[in-house]
């Protein structure tokens, strides 16, 4: 099958372009024609967009870096980790616009599969849109905070306002989920042979039961993000994982790169190429004095010895001084390297999810923890007996002084890159675990990424200047900006 290939070679080619490549791709291809176009054709574009733009490449990139996982130590990560250039409107522009050109392709995907559509009886094509745009619209408003929705992928409408986030959560994330659910329920209902996306469907093969527990288990993240502002944010949560992930073999992830130049999974060719990033000694020193067993899987060595880097005070070397991932550049795995599956939520995730609400709700919450690290420890290729013991030797004990930290630090430390995106949100809503950065103190922590210069060009009307060192985003505490 060789479908794949062709999508992750175009996906990328327009991220390791030069920025004016990327504008000469805007230029010459108009996203709104969808009269060629069908779900089958669609899909395959909207969930690598869902994988590269949303999910694995700059928006983790930095967020790894803001959250500690990893500190700057090359070009434009090592200023973002001295927090130069992030206010910026340029900085993010080329990721915000990616963002609305997904979105605008999961419109069009909803529209063609809705009642009155040329494919209305694709209701596998269409509950996948309906969780992915609530995915994407998740990403892009955890980032962005208040941002344009209800008037934006709007065809015409080039001045959209911005909607507050709690709308964004309430009035839509969650309402596009439960339609994606009844969707997908739908089309399990459906006669033998009603259109099913197939091969086309690059995460579940159209299984929409699978997809079903996706839909539940991102249900069970979002509850959680407002923990700060609902009460019965974990009651809620507790409730969706019912129906989420029974097992790492339901993982929403996306596993299909190929060992080639332009088939390779993004954080492979960002370290094999560019070496921006190295293991923090905040990540680092919390594995340490746990005694755990995944830093001899995760991080190189610099002359037999792990030599993490400081956080803001990094040199400016481009590898070799300090101990980088193995997870996305293992010398002795080359080709298992570059073909490492990108997650979009894992069942280790929900599991920590679980142990936090059970922990906040006064339940039993250690014997989820310790599957979460069990997930975790799997996922990563040791063992289920590596991760029990780790949990009965270093954690339990953690667990009896201050539970509710050690949850929350046990899924920093499992969150480590391919997943950071999390570990920054977490952080943004709990404040753990305690980060070192002295740019923290003397410029600031980015609590949110700065809106595209497209937005402020196009859109002054309606946009809004934020100070990302200092508005925090609602569900973290902040106010909500848009009017």
């Amino acid at each position: 099958m060789k479908t794949p290939r062709y999508f992750l070679m175009a996906l990328l080619t327009l991220f390791f372009w030069a920025c004016s490549d990327d504008i000469m791709d805007d230029i010459n291809r108009n996203v709104n024609d969808a009269s060629t176009a069908d779900s089958f054709s669609m899909i395959p574009d909207a969930i690598l967009k869902s994988v590269y733009t949303a999910t694995a490449t700059d928006l983790a990139w930095y967020a790894s870096a803001f959250i500690e996982h990893s500190a700057g130590q090359w070009a434009q990560h090592h200023d973002a980790d001295r927090r130069i250039g992030l206010a910026a409107t340029s900085h993010f522009n080329n990721h915000w616009n990616g963002m609305y050109d997904n979105l605008n392709i999961l419109r069009m995907i909803r529209e063609r599969t809705s009642p009155g559509g040329p494919e209305e009886n694709n209701l596998n094509a269409l509950g996948i849109a309906q969780v992915l745009t609530a995915y994407n619209l998740a990403v892009l408003t955890d980032f962005w905070g208040d941002v344009p929705w209800t008037e934006a992928v709007t065809p015409g409408n080039y001045k959209p306002k911005f909607d507050k986030q709690s709308e964004i959560y309430n009035n839509h994330i969650f309402n596009l989920l439960d339609q994606g659910i009844a969707s997908l329920q739908a089309a399990i209902n459906q006669p033998a042979g009603s259109p099913n996306l197939g091969v086309f469907d690059y995460i579940y093969g159209g299984n929409n039961q699978k997809w079903i527990m996706a839909a539940n288990s991102l249900k069970a993240r979002y509850h959680m993000r407002l923990s700060n502002v609902d009460e019965q944010a974990a009651s809620k949560a507790l409730a969706a994982i019912n129906d989420g992930f029974a097992s790492a073999a339901d993982n929403f992830i996306f596993a299909k790169y190929e060992a080639t130049e332009r088939g390779e999974n993004p954080w492979y060719q960002f370290r094999f190429q560019r070496s921006h990033l190295a293991v923090s000694s905040t990540l680092f020193d919390l594995m340490d004095e746990r005694d755990d067993p995944r830093m001899d899987v995760w991080f190189s060595k610099v002359g037999g010895e792990f030599v993490p880097a400081p956080p803001g005070q990094a040199d400016r070397v481009q590898g070799g001084t300090y101990s980088e991932s193995l997870i996305t550049y293992d010398p002795d795995d080359i080709p298992g390297s570059r073909m490492r599956p990108t997650p979009l939520m894992t069942f280790h995730e929900l599991k920590f999810i679980e142990a936090e609400a059970r922990q906040v709700s006064g339940g039993d919450y250690a014997e989820s923890l310790q599957e979460a690290i069990r997930g975790s420890f799997v996922f990563h290729g040791l063992t289920a007996a590596q991760a029990d013991a780790y949990f009965n030797s270093e954690v339990a004990s953690r667990l009896q002084a201050d539970p509710y930290n050690e949850i929350m630090i046990q899924k920093y430390i499992a969150m480590y890159e391919h997943e950071a995106q999390e570990a920054y949100h977490d952080y943004r809503r709990t404040e753990i675990p305690t980060l070192h950065n002295p740019a923290n103190i003397t410029v600031g922590f980015p609590h949110r990424y700065q809106y595209g210069n497209s937005e402020e060009s196009n859109n002054p009307e309606n946009f809004i200047d934020v100070n990302i060192y200092r508005d925090k985003v609602w569900w973290a505490g902040g106010n909500e900006l848009a009017p």
